[in-house]
């Protein structure tokens, strides 16, 4: 056992060891671990051959101690050294009634009592009479008191953790809410924003509608313009109108000009 917890502290200091695992490490007692460990709180011996717990040191501060599948037949109060235990799995050893498990009421945190494959088990109302033994235990061999399961039970504790948490979460999912809502407003600010810019384009449409139709006026009246002369030059219009008297006025001349010739002969 002496060489498995040197194998086991990986060089660390013992106070600075929280768990130790030293199952199947073969010893008929405790040998090698010390009050040195003053901070260990799981401490597992599974299938290690002891026949009793002496030797076992005083840990003020471990919880947890698997000592299943050993040949461990009594001696359980020199276990009082470590007053915080909360589990302790004793099953597959050789306890055989309920003598042997009185010093375990002294234990004021022990919530969890394994016993399975014990000859204890077998006493008429064994199950009553060890939670009336121990005041303080919730679960013996995996369950409780009405024959619950003990994973159901912790499951439960651990869901209303998890709502606690929950309710945190939903707390900080409020406050992203209302981030969202700013979110949510502010893109109804661009929103209108861009309705405004729309409006304002809206509105410089409207004056470029009204200069075309004002250019297109200046080019109506430049039209009408050209096609109104008063000193009359310029205008190719006008033009024909002399060639017409000029050829009207030739005749004229000729017809003059054959009456004076007549008038003439007369003489």
């Amino acid at each position: 056992m002496e060489k498995r917890i040197d194998l086991e502290k990986r060089g660390r200091a013992p106070n600075q060891i929280k768990e130790l695992n030293l199952d199947n490490c073969r010893s008929t007692t405790i040998v090698g671990l010390t009050e040195d460990y003053v901070n260990l709180e799981s401490l597992s011996l599974i299938n290690v051959g002891l026949t009793s717990l002496k030797g076992f040191p005083k840990l003020a501060n471990l919880k947890k101690l698997e000592l299943s599948d050993n040949r461990i037949s009594g001696g359980l109060n020199l276990l009082h050294g470590s007053p915080k235990l909360t589990h302790l799995n004793l099953s597959g050893n050789k306890i055989k009634d309920l003598d042997t498990l009185e010093p375990l009421k002294e234990f004021k945190n022990l919530k969890n009592l394994d016993l399975f494959n014990c000859d204890v088990t077998g006493i008429e109302s064994y199950r009553d009479k060890v939670f009336n033994l121990i005041p303080s235990l919730k679960f013996l061999d995996g369950f409780d008191c009405d024959d619950k399961e003990a994973e159901d039970s912790e499951a439960d504790e651990d869901e209303e953790g998890n709502e606690e948490d929950g309710h945190e979460v939903d707390a900080e999912g409020d406050s992203e809410g209302d981030d969202d809502d700013d979110d949510e407003v502010n893109v109804e600010d661009e929103e209108e924003v861009d309705n405004d810019d729309g409006d304002e384009d809206g509105d410089d449409d409207e004056d470029e509608v009204g200069l075309k139709y004002l250019a297109k006026d200046e080019i109506d009246e430049e039209s009408e313009g050209d096609d109104f002369n008063p000193d009359g030059a310029g205008d190719e219009d006008d033009e024909p109108e002399d060639e017409d008297e000029d050829e009207e006025a030739a005749p004229r001349g000729e017809k003059r000009k054959a009456s004076d010739d007549g008038d003439a002969g007369d003489d």
